[in-house]
């Protein structure tokens, strides 16, 4: 299968080009020629399999150059006795209407492990048979938990590098701990002066800068990226939609074909786009539920066609989806508009002015299939008191978003369908908001509020966060956003 750029359909390159790079050179964004179509026996299949061997059948369909056997051996190293369920991505039932994808079981304690542990197999071995003789520099900008998630995946992976950036005093107090202290010789941490949307503009102008670049390959190094705008990081998202329709087949609350709605909090548009893309190969998907926080240009966008990112940034309890420039919508309006050049232009235009309009037929499209939604901090709170005091269910600030959308829709559709609400991070990521939801006292740091949280719940906090204040605290560079170019040179070629 080939795969060619969102604003340029005579760039094409292989699946392990696509990868290597990770963004195409005209600043697009790579996508297959076409998706498979799985029919229902195929889908079916999939019920009676384990997640390994879920996630080997649905890559397998976007990796002609790999073998089975490659496959397996890297999803079987991917997905090992990192994960702490058997089950790598469980569902969980609140009741047989609603059922909750936790895909937080990984090494960092969130879905981007679901990815991130994927992604450094996938990478290392697309560079073989690309030929690359270069060493690979990861360079990733972060709202939180990719950066983590990033750095445990590439940790001491031989011929790599990897720099991770979030906004300084824009990410929780664990989140940014999990960062500082990762261990590795290849890895490094900046935080940045600005938020979310300035690390992220300033990892893109870097990938673009074609004279840096070439100062790079004189070195021996070239830049890939492990954000969502890479393939390779996109693809074993699709898996666990599948999976989590299987396992509510498996259940037996629904039966094979029923359609289910999914609610997914999204910032950066990558992890429901997956969802898209396992709809538009077959899966039977109803609604895509986009929840958003109080950065809500997702949600206006859905309704009303235009995507404006000139409005005030709010620093969230949900600092993941703090976002206004959703990369991942690229790849949407391609797959719905089908022209490069309509996305070019639409591209040009946000660059430009910060706003665009998609025309009335590809906003219908998108209407038909995606809601939007967004909540308030005190509404996110109040979710998560709901759903422990009536359940005993303890979720994080993310998951309650997409909670409090999936109340909202069935409030206003008055029926309660089947509907899959995809749990983004432990809760012991986010305690002091978690803890504050509960009526707890937070006045602890970080680390001594995952213990609290612990205690009142009686729930085990996961491992990987245990321990976590008295690890050494190797880097608290800030950099300013101009100068993000320096720090990677200074990282590269010290």
């Amino acid at each position: 299968m080939k795969y060619f750029s969102t604003r340029d359909k005579n760039c094409i390159v292989s699946a392990a080009e696509a990868i290597a790079h990770g963004l195409a050179p005209d600043g697009g964004l790579f996508v297959p020629e076409s998706l498979p179509k799985l029919k229902n026996e195929d889908i079916k299949s999939l019920c009676a399999a384990d997640y390994r061997t879920r996630a080997v059948r649905i890559m397998k369909l976007f990796l002609d150059e790999f073998s089975e056997d490659e496959l397996e051996r890297m999803v079987n190293s991917a997905y090992g006795d990192n994960f702490d369920h058997p089950d790598i991505a469980p569902v969980h039932f609140i009741d047989e209407k609603t059922a909750v994808l936790e895909l937080w079981h990984g090494p960092t304690c969130a879905f981007k492990d679901m990815a991130l542990q994927m992604l450094p197999h996938l990478l290392t071995a697309s560079l073989k048979k690309c030929g690359e003789k270069r060493n690979v520099c990861i360079l990733v900008a972060t709202s939180g938990d990719t950066g983590k998630a990033a750095l445990e995946g590439f940790a001491d992976v031989e011929g790599t590098k990897i720099l991770v950036f979030y906004p300084h005093n824009g990410v929780s107090e664990v989140q940014q701990l999990q960062m500082i202290t990762q261990s590795g010789k290849n890895v490094g941490v900046s935080a940045v002066y600005g938020n979310f949307d300035d690390a992220q503009t300033g990892v893109k102008k870097i990938f673009g800068d074609r004279e840096f670049a070439d100062k790079l390959s004189a070195k021996g190094w070239f830049l890939s990226s492990a954000n969502s705008i890479n393939w390779g990081r996109l693809l074993p998202q699709i898996v666990y939609y599948f999976s989590a329709y299987c396992d509510y087949v498996n259940s037996g609350n629904i039966a094979f074909g029923d359609t289910v709605d999914f609610a997914v909090p999204t910032g950066n548009f990558g992890n429901i786009l997956a969802c898209w893309y396992a709809k538009k190969m077959g899966l039977p998907v109803g609604k895509l539920l986009c929840a958003s926080n109080e950065n809500n240009v997702l949600a206006d966008f859905l309704e009303s066609g235009v995507y404006d990112k000139n409005r005030p940034f709010h620093t969230t309890i949900s600092p993941s989806m703090d976002i206004l420039v959703s990369s991942n919508l690229e790849r949407l309006l391609y797959s719905v508009s089908g022209s490069d050049t309509q996305v070019a232009e639409y591209m040009r235009k946000l660059n430009s002015y910060g706003r665009y309009a998609v025309d009335d037929k590809t906003a219908d499209i998108i209407r038909e299939n995606f809601v939007g939604g967004f909540c308030t901090d005190t509404e996110t709170k109040s979710v998560i008191n709901k759903i422990y005091t009536e359940h005993g269910y303890l979720m994080d600030t993310h998951t309650a978003v997409a909670y409090k959308k999936v109340l909202d829709h069935r409030a206003e559709i008055k029926e309660h369908t089947p509907t899959v609400i995809v749990s983004t991070a432990s809760p012991y990521k986010f305690c002091d908001s978690v803890l504050d939801a509960l009526g707890a006292e937070t006045n602890a740091s970080g680390t001594q509020l995952i213990e609290r949280l612990s205690e009142l719940t009686k729930t085990p906090a996961p491992k990987p966060l245990s321990g976590l204040g008295s690890r050494e605290k190797r880097f608290n560079g800030v950099a300013q956003k101009q100068d993000m170019e320096k720090t990677v040179a200074d990282f590269l070629l010290e």
